[in-house]
């Protein structure tokens, strides 16, 4: 058991989230002063003690992506120096995530860039969500927990009646995932073939699978410009698709995303609150809380209690 107080923190990348959270643990959200000076520099600072506590930071990592990463690391420094007893981040969405390799000669490997700021910044583990390669975690010499939200998918798709449900891996990058999928729901796995001509852009190639009269199932990390799933359900449409639902867990997003999406083939789109997302945005999408999966990790931690136990 762990005897230092716990106390949540929001960043401002996710107050919302981070006020369900402290409401599930049954806390009050701690307070926090987080500004901009004139020239565009960040300012935070704790507004009530917090040494000798077991402190948890609720921050995810979309746009501005780097105005919330300096202000988490300032979070963090900002906890160490006031005598914190743990510092936690719980990142729910990992930023730079995709820069994990060098895909090109003269490239950072921007995810591993990241792990070591937060680790210099004062983190002493870190919870996050559904990373988008596994291999993150070895970017970091400190406990990390990963969580997933693929549990919250699997029990939408056995509540909601797909009639004849099939999973669809929109790349063949995603098809170990959505071969994992496939077995807990028992069904057949189809595969994209795609090329990716440059950052930003998708062309699908060609479809491995008999989809037709099929209800396909996509489950992926992230949509961001929304091209990979909307090549995908044009292709599996193509090929006698009766529908596709496209799982994900970090809406990001971006550019016109929403409307491409709204004009796709896609005839639904389910993401978490790991990204605030407004539900109204497209007719197409639907946000599932994981505020209940974050706050009952964070108490398992704080309570010195394992975290696999949620996934078994």
């Amino acid at each position: 058991m762990n005897n230092h107080p716990l106390k949540v923190f929001s960043g401002s990348g996710s107050p919302g989230l981070a006020k369900s959270i402290a409401e599930h643990l049954v806390v009050p959200l701690g307070k926090m002063e987080l500004k901009k000076f004139n020239n565009g520099e960040t300012y935070a600072r704790f507004l009530e003690n917090i040494r000798g506590c077991d402190i948890f930071l609720v921050q995810s990592l979309h746009g501005p992506v780097n105005d919330y990463l300096v202000e988490l690391l300032l979070m963090l420094d900002a906890a160490k120096r006031a005598s914190a007893a743990r510092v936690t981040p719980v990142i729910t969405h990992y930023a730079y995530a995709r820069q994990d390799w060098k895909a090109a000669s003269r490239e950072p490997i921007t995810a591993k860039l990241v792990a070591d700021l937060l680790s210099t910044a004062g983190a002493d583990r870190v919870i996050a969500l559904d990373l988008h390669s596994e291999q993150i975690q070895g970017f970091f010499n400190m406990p990390v927990d990963v969580l997933t939200a693929m549990p919250k998918f699997l029990k939408y798709v056995k509540e909601n009646g797909f009639s004849n449900p099939m999973v669809l891996a929109p790349d063949a990058g995603s098809a170990k995932k959505s071969t994992k999928a496939a077995a807990k729901l028992g069904v057949d796995v189809a595969i994209v073939n795609k090329r990716r001509p440059k950052h930003g852009e998708v062309e699908a190639s060609h479809l491995i699978g008999n989809v037709k009269g099929k209800d396909c199932i996509v489950f992926d990390d992230m949509i961001d410009t929304g091209g990979t799933i909307c090549a995908a359900a044009k292709t599996v449409k193509s090929g006698g698709a009766s529908s596709v639902t496209v799982f994900a867990t970090h809406g990001i997003f971006s550019n016109n995303a929403l409307q491409k999406i709204e004009k796709s083939a896609i005839d639904k789109v389910v993401v978490t609150n790991s990204i605030p997302v407004d539900a109204k945005a497209l007719k197409k999408l639907e946000v599932l809380d994981v505020s209940d999966l974050l706050a009952e990790s964070i108490k398992r931690i704080h309570e010195n209690k394992s975290i696999s136990k949620l996934f078994e």
